[in-house]
């Protein structure tokens, strides 16, 4: 004889002992499986007498049913549960303040720089730049400093051997720009990168440094078009305000050669400690190309002339924002580097610490 209620308390059992779903799934193969107890059950029809065989199919099969509803019920809540206990853990809590996100900005020396390229882009210059590591030809005898020049040791140089050393100015790309427009114009070019020097570090000298250089060569170039240029570099820089003035100079790669000053942006030339007293401050070191370099890159000096120019951003961004020591650009200090920050209105704002 076949006992329902002890199957159905043994399924009830199984039931509350199940925890999580793999259990509970446990518990319909054992019940309901195809050889689970109750799907069995229908095996013993054939020993059951015929007149009693409509009432032990009509018990399996209200055991069948009692057991599948419960099991469906019993998972159900199941889920519920596990789905509101995964609610409560990712509850998002609306009346919470929001989070603030510090917006960085660029570093003081590459907003400079490109402040710088943008004004240059819009004259129709190319950005081009070269290698750090460069050759001696490139580095200084295409740029009429032949290996006995007096003027090599303005320039104490890292050699890496007798003829490659890192670059001490941007200056090689020009002549490499120079060599490649096989002797035709027009060229409008400026160079920005790192530099290096045998120096000593202090709080205006570093070993490496960046520069930011220009050259314009084509044919009726003259230095009116170089102060031009300079007076409106200026004004972008500092302030429509500004002015310049060209000094008498000497570069071995331009002649006449120029140091190039601005107004200054602090006082207006009243004198003030940023321009040592003197309503000036120097920028840049200029001149039109020296005939002897526009020879060797193989154009007619004679037909082409041209102008070249060299700026620090490293001295422009301390100039602007008050740095008293270049060491702070190359520390990566971030109580330094967080005084920089971007504004989409009024572009880097910088906050004394």
């Amino acid at each position: 004889m076949v006992n329902f209620e002890e199957i159905k308390q043994s399924f009830l059992s199984a039931l509350d002992a199940a925890t999580d779903m793999k259990q509970l799934q446990d518990v319909r193969v054992k019940f309901l499986g195809k050889k689970g107890h109750v799907s069995t059950l229908m095996q013993h029809m054939r020993e059951i007498p015929n007149e009693e065989k409509k009432a032990y199919g009509q018990k399996v099969n209200a055991l069948r049913t009692e057991v599948t509803e419960q099991l469906e019920t019993a998972i159900k809540e199941l889920e519920e549960r596990l789905l509101q206990e995964k609610l409560e853990k990712e509850t998002l809590d609306v009346s919470l303040p929001g989070r603030m996100f510090t917006q960085g900005g660029l570093h003081p020396i590459d907003r400079i720089i490109t402040d710088i390229e943008d004004f240059f882009l819009g004259l129709g210059y190319e950005v081009r730049e070269g290698y750090e590591v460069e050759t001696d030809y490139f580095n200084f005898e295409a740029l009429n400093l032949p290996k006995t020049h007096p003027a090599r040791d303005m320039q104490d140089s890292f050699y890496i051997s007798d003829e490659t050393l890192l670059r001490t100015h941007t200056s090689p790309v020009q002549a490499r720009v120079l060599n490649q427009a096989d002797g035709k114009g027009p060229i409008k070019i400026i160079c920005p990168g790192k530099v290096y020097r045998r120096d000593s570090d202090d709080a205006t000298h570093s070993h490496q440094f960046t520069q930011i250089e220009g050259l314009v060569v084509d044919k009726n170039i003259h230095l009116s078009d170089l102060k031009g240029t300079l007076e409106l570099l200026a004004k972008a820089l500092f302030g429509d305000e500004r002015e310049i003035r060209l000094r008498p100079s000497y570069f071995p790669f331009t002649e006449p050669s120029v140091e190039v000053d601005v107004s200054c942006f602090k006082c207006g030339g009243a004198g003030c400690n940023v321009c040592k007293q003197s309503g000036w401050i120097e920028i840049l070191g200029a001149g039109m190309v020296h005939p002897n370099v526009l020879e060797m890159a193989g154009f007619d000096s004679k037909e082409y002339s041209g102008f070249a120019f060299g700026l620090g951003p490293d001295r422009i961004a301390m100039l602007t924002y008050g740095i008293e020591d270049i060491r702070h650009l190359y520390t990566n200090d971030l109580r330094f580097l967080e005084q920089f920050k971007y504004s989409e209105d009024r572009g880097v704002v910088h906050e004394s610490l």
